[in-house]
C-alpha cells in the first residue's frame, strides 16, 4: 500500500513540476484595438471550457493574461490556459480556458502588428464578426489584418513579438547583398542581367548564345560592383540573334539559373531560352538588357545542397521586375521551388509571383499584383480570400519582396523601383495548411514549380526580370527598406 501511495505522489509531483507556469512578466489585460474592450473569460469563472469574449475592462482575474516563455496565454494566476477548443484548427473554432497541457492548441505567437496567431492553426484570435459590444465571442479566424484581430496591453506582461535584427550599417556603396549580409541574412543566390549585387562582385552576369554559329559569350560587369557590359553583347550579337542561356549566381554558391530545355536542365519540347535583345534599358545611365520572359521561357536550379533554405527554414527574397510586360498566365515566379518540378504539396514552394493572375477569384482590379506562390495557389494574403490591402503595380520598374519564417508568418511587399518606400501588402499568419512549410530548395525563375520538365508542358507566363536575390533567414523590415533605397539609387530608367 505504501509503495502505491509513493508512486501516486511521485506522479502528481512530476505532473506539477512539468506544468508549473513558465517564467513570464506580470499578468495584464489584452485590449481589442477595435472596441477598447478586454479579452474576458465569460462570467469570470475558471471552469474548464468557459468561452472567451470581450467585455468592459474591470481588472478581474479573468481579464489578466500572462504570455509565457512557452508561448502560452495563462490566466487565473497561471492555472488556466487559452485553448483552441477540441484542438480545432478551422475558422470559427471556439476559444476557451482549459487546464494547461503544453499542446499546440495552447501555444500562441504575438506578431509585430498586434495580432495573436495560434501555433497549431495559424489562425488569428478574432472578435467574431468584427463586433464591438460586450459579450461578443472571441474565436479563431483567418488572419486578415483588421482591427478586431489586434490586441494591446495596458500594463505589465506585454506579449512581445519575436525581436527583429537591427542591421549593421552597410559599407558605403553597398549593393543589395551587402545590405542583406549586414542585417544578418546573407544572400544564398543572387541573379541579375543588369548589374552587380555585391559591391565587390567583378564576374560574369549571364551568358548569351548567337544563332549564326551557336557559340556563346559571357557578359560580365564593366567594373567591380558595376553594371553589365552591354557593348560586349551588342558586338557579339551584331547581325544575328542571341538568347540568354544562363544567369550566373553572384553569391559564390554556384546557384546558376539555366534555361529549362538546356543540356543542364532538360525540359519539354516547348521550352526554350529567352531572347537576349528584346528590351534594353539604362541603369545609372549605362545601357543594359533585361531577361525578357515570354511563354516558353523559364530558368531553374536545384539548390537544396548549395545553401537554398529547405523545409521550414526561414528565408527572404526580392526581385526587380516590370508592370509593363506581364500577363495572367501561370506563373511568373522567382524563388524557392520543387526539386522534383512537380506540384508536390502545400508549402513546397515559397516564391514571389508578379502577374495579373487571380488564382482564387474575387480580385479587385486587374493587377499586376505581388503575391506569394506557396504551391497550390497564389496567395494575396493569409488566405484564399482577396486581401483588401493589395494594390496593383503597373509601373515600368517594380520592386517585389517576400519573406517567410517557415512556421507561422510571411510578408509580401511592393514598390515603384524608381522612387518611394516599400508598401506592406500583407504581414501575418501563413494560410491554413501551410505550416510548417515544406520547401525543397530549387530555384525557379519565370514559371511555376511544376513546369517545363521533359514531360511537363511549357511556361505560360510573361514577365521581366532585372535582378533578384534569395537570403537565408528572415530579413528585418529595416534591411528590406535599405535594399529598396539602394535599388532606387541605382537609377533604373
Amino acid at each position: 500500500m505504501l509503495a502505491g501511495v509513493v508512486a501516486v505522489l511521485a506522479t502528481l509531483i512530476a505532473t506539477a513540476l512539468t506544468w508549473s507556469a513558465p517564467a513570464s512578466a506580470a499578468a495584464a489585460p489584452l485590449v481589442s484595438a477595435a472596441s477598447g474592450r478586454c479579452l474576458n473569460v465569460k462570467g469570470n469563472t475558471d471552469a474548464l471550457g468557459t468561452d472567451l469574449q470581450i467585455w468592459d475592462c474591470n481588472g478581474q482575474a479573468g481579464q489578466a493574461f500572462d504570455f509565457t516563455s512557452a508561448g502560452e496565454l495563462r490566466t487565473f494566476n497561471g492555472t488556466r490556459c487559452l485553448d483552441a477548443y477540441a484542438n480545432g484548427t478551422s475558422p470559427g473554432t471556439r476559444l476557451v480556458i482549459w487546464s494547461c497541457n503544453g499542446q499546440n492548441n495552447q501555444k500562441w505567437r504575438m506578431n509585430a502588428d498586434g495580432s495573436i496567431t495560434g501555433v497549431g492553426s495559424n489562425l488569428c484570435v478574432d472578435v467574431n464578426g468584427g463586433g464591438t459590444a460586450n459579450g461578443t465571442a472571441v474565436i479563431l479566424w483567418t488572419c486578415n489584418g483588421q482591427s478586431n484581430q489586434k490586441w494591446s496591453t495596458t500594463g505589465g506582461g506585454t506579449p512581445t513579438p519575436t525581436p527583429t535584427v537591427t542591421p549593421s550599417p552597410p559599407p558605403p556603396g553597398a549593393r543589395p547583398c551587402d545590405i542583406y549580409a549586414a542585417g544578418g541574412t546573407a544572400c544564398v543566390a543572387a541573379h541579375s542581367t543588369t548589374r552587380a549585387l555585391y559591391q565587390a562582385y567583378n564576374g560574369n552576369l549571364y551568358q548569351v548564345r548567337r544563332s549564326s554559329d551557336n557559340t556563346t559569350r559571357n557578359i560580365a560587369v564593366l567594373t567591380a560592383g558595376g553594371v553589365a557590359n552591354a557593348a560586349a553583347q551588342d558586338s557579339f550579337c551584331a547581325g544575328t540573334s542571341c538568347v540568354i542561356t544562363v544567369v550566373y549566381d553572384q553569391s559564390g554558391r554556384g546557384n546558376d539559373l539555366w534555361y529549362q530545355g538546356s543540356s543542364v536542365v532538360p525540359g519539354s519540347p516547348q521550352s526554350k531560352p529567352a531572347t537576349a535583345t528584346t528590351e534594353s534599358l539604362t541603369v545609372g545611365g549605362n545601357k543594359a538588357y533585361s531577361l525578357y520572359i515570354n511563354p516558353g521561357n523559364s530558368y531553374w536550379r536545384d539548390g537544396h545542397l548549395t545553401g537554398v533554405p529547405t523545409g521550414s527554414q526561414p528565408e527572404g527574397m526580392y526581385m526587380v521586375t516590370s508592370g509593363i510586360h506581364v500577363n495572367s498566365g501561370c506563373c511568373f515566379d522567382y524563388g524557392n521551388s520543387e526539386t522534383t518540378r512537380k506540384a508536390d504539396a502545400a508549402g513546397a514552394m515559397d516564391a514571389i509571383n508578379f502577374s495579373k493572375q487571380c488564382w482564387f477569384g474575387g480580385c479587385q482590379g486587374s493587377g499586376p499584383w505581388v503575391q506569394a506562390d506557396l504551391e497550390w495557389g497564389l496567395f494575396p494574403g493569409g488566405s484564399q480570400s482577396w486581401n483588401p490591402n493589395q494594390r496593383a503595380f503597373p509601373q515600368k520598374f517594380v520592386t517585389a519582396t517576400l519573406k517567410n519564417n517557415g512556421t507561422s508568418r510571411f510578408a509580401i511587399k511592393g514598390s515603384d523601383a524608381q522612387s518611394g518606400s516599400l508598401y506592406t501588402l500583407y504581414d501575418g499568419g501563413l494560410p491554413p495548411g501551410y505550416s510548417p512549410m515544406k520547401k525543397q530548395g530549387a530555384i525557379i525563375l519565370g514559371s511555376g514549380g511544376d513546369c517545363c520538365k521533359p514531360d511537363g508542358g511549357a511556361n505560360l507566363s510573361a514577365g521581366t526580370f532585372y535582378e533578384g536575390a534569395m537570403v537565408a533567414g528572415y530579413p528585418s523590415d529595416a534591411t528590406e527598406n535599405a535594399v529598396q533605397a539602394e535599388i532606387v539609387s541605382a537609377g533604373y530608367r
